[in-house]
């Protein structure tokens, strides 16, 4: 039997597995085929949920930061951001905003305030350039709670500051940007995990609303709401992934931060294309493929490097997209779904790791 060069790179299987674990299950279920294989496991992110992981665990001498935040309905949040020995401060905002901290679901009251304290945090600190990651938020405020913890003012028409969250964003009459910090000295990178601009159908409220709670009237009035803020604030709403994070991306756009696809900026962190680069085999995954992942998720990233050299690239998923896989940028030579494997979905997620292990030995007797 050859020798392969296996380079497991995949995301979290958000809320049931960290991507850390998920690349230990597959690894453990190829080696009991192929045992005499390299394995390469690059846990994966793309700016949401495990952002703060894979770079802990990618970088020598990463420090935690800890930090008290107000969370998304203003309850204390223990959270930290993470400090690198460069000086560049990961600062993720599902750990401190995030939508797994609530419930039930607020979709219109709940904000972005203690991903600003965090980022203030780690500019008391010093640091000297700023990763935004900001996948898996619960709010859908354009970002004016951490922009507000920052020192900005969003106010209504009586000069009163207006309530925290989204749906009061159509209250809003004036900002004042004045109080916020300059930018660290190397800037600050949002690492955004989606295309999406910040209005209309295709937007942060219509898109991703739904997933925070929202229904038809409270879309309509959060849509509003962002397009009263994208008339006051200085960046384009229609910028590409503007609409991340319940546009977020917007609001640290306006204080000057440069938008970046996340798992391009996190691979290229990470060393992953050049792990891929000498790879015969690339096995990556998340916990469902579909129609947003070709927009620059992890799995849809590391196909695109696999392709680029040549090597197979091999899918698993809790669920996958038909549709989505057949028309996925760059293709993969296999796709695995737990829920087939499992049989069912409940199944699938009683044991994720279970079903990774057996999609992993699936893989390698087939290859």
């Amino acid at each position: 039997m050859t020798r392969t060069r296996v380079v497991i790179a995949p995301d979290s299987f958000k809320g049931t597995a960290g991507a850390a674990e998920v690349a230990r299950a597959l690894a453990a279920g190829w080696a009991s085929v192929r045992p005499d294989d390299e394995l390469v496991l690059l846990p994966m992110a793309d700016g949401g949920e495990g952002t703060l992981d894979a770079f802990e665990l990618a970088v020598p001498g990463a420090r935690r930061m800890p930090v008290i935040v107000p969370g998304p309905d203003d309850r204390p949040v223990v959270a930290s951001w993470l400090l690198l020995p460069d000086g560049t401060g990961v600062v993720e905002l599902a750990c401190t905003s995030g939508i797994t901290l609530l419930d039930p679901l607020r979709p219109l009251d709940a904000h972005s305030a203690g991903f600003g304290t965090a980022l203030a945090a780690a500019l008391a600190h010093g640091v000297w350039r700023l990763y935004l990651a900001l996948g898996g938020s619960a709010s859908t405020d354009g970002g004016t709670g951490a922009l507000t913890a920052l020192g900005a003012m969003f106010l209504d028409a009586a000069g009163r500051p207006i309530r925290p969250g989204g749906g009061y964003l159509v209250d809003l009459a004036t900002i004042d940007l004045d109080g916020l910090p300059a930018l660290p000295p190397g800037g600050a990178v949002i690492l955004g995990d989606v295309t999406n601009p910040l209005l209309g159908a295709g937007g942060a409220a219509a898109v991703f609303g739904p997933q925070k709670g929202a229904d038809a009237a409270e879309i309509g009035r959060l849509d509003a709401g962002l397009a009263r803020l994208a008339a006051l604030l200085p960046a384009d709403p229609q910028t590409p992934g503007a609409g991340a994070a319940g546009g977020t991306a917007f609001g640290l756009l306006a204080w000057g931060a440069n938008l970046e696809a996340g798992s391009a900026a996190v691979g290229q962190a990470l060393g992953v294309p050049a792990a891929v680069s000498v790879a015969s085999v690339v096995i990556t995954g998340e916990g469902r493929y579909d129609s947003q992942s070709a927009a620059g998720k992890v799995p849809s990233y590391l196909a695109g490097l696999a392709a680029a050299v040549g090597a197979p690239a091999l899918l698993v998923a809790g669920g996958i997209d038909a549709g989505a896989l057949a028309t996925a940028p760059a293709p993969f030579a296999q796709a695995v779904a737990l829920t087939d494997l499992a049989g069912e979905t409940a199944a699938a997620l009683a044991d994720p790791l279970v079903w990774l292990e057996v999609a992993g030995a699936r893989l390698a007797g087939s290859f």
